[in-house]
């Protein structure tokens, strides 16, 4: 926890000002901003680990805010919203949010969630299964373990922390299928085991991606109804 900087960009100082001493309490540094626009403009110098972001903001809104952001850093996203709109939470996972929460919530939710979302952020801080290959490949698609990162022939795969997570899971498991409740538990933490809408989405945005640099289109990733999902062995051409 020490030295992690989180950034909580809201227009309501009420807001700001009981997020940020609860998360000082426990030893966060924390920077507040109170628009979108404030935000960008201090981004490189805050140098956030994890952003608390409002969607309801004058100007410019959170969703715009974080698709703005998404065009240039994979920095997790928290959102936060006073209105339980199960469609504004999708949007936001869709754009790249990591997690959502709803006003008005408690301490032990927002640390548990920020806990969670900077977890697996953390590199050093997942524990992996031992692999024989630093590289794991399939078709055009190359998972490089060693350093975190995705590519589709030469081009990198620009995934989040997250759905490079979800992508790591399915090609240690190649060819096996892989429950819904084990990639949310791994990924998300255990509290997460029934919020498939998570996966939903993150499954969706891996495989868009990976559609935009296909040469050849073919579906990776395999779907199992009501079970979970499975990254297949394809023979490249």
């Amino acid at each position: 926890m020490m030295n992690q900087r989180i950034c909580i960009c809201d227009d309501e100082p009420k807001i700001l000002r009981f997020i940020s001493a609860n998360l000082k309490s426990i030893g966060y540094e924390v920077t507040t901003v109170t628009s979108g626009e404030e935000l960008f403009d201090k981004f490189d110098l805050i140098s956030p680990d994890l952003i608390l972001l409002d969607i309801m903001m004058p100007g410019q809104d959170g969703f715009c805010v974080l698709e703005k952001l998404r065009k240039f850093s994979k920095v997790p996203v928290i959102m936060l919203t006073a209105r339980g709109n199960s469609q504004d939470k999708v949007h936001g996972l869709n754009l790249g949010a990591d997690d959502y929460l709803t006003k008005p919530f408690s301490l032990d939710e927002l640390f548990a969630r920020v806990n969670a979302v900077l977890r697996r952020s953390q590199p050093s801080l997942i524990e992996k299964q031992p692999v024989s290959s630093p590289s794991i490949q399939t078709g055009e698609l190359t998972v490089d373990i060693a350093s975190r990162r995705c590519w589709i022939n030469d081009a990198e795969l620009k995934l989040t922390q997250t759905e490079y997570l979800i992508l790591e899971i399915l090609s240690l498991n190649l060819d096996k299928v892989v429950q819904h409740e084990n990639i949310l538990t791994e990924v998300w933490g255990a509290q997460y085991r029934d919020d498939v809408e998570y996966l939903r989405v993150g499954i969706a945005r891996i495989r868009k991606k990976i559609k935009d640099l296909l040469q050849y289109k073919q579906e990776y990733i395999v779907t199992y109804p009501g079970l979970g999902y499975m990254l297949r062995s394809i023979t490249s051409s």
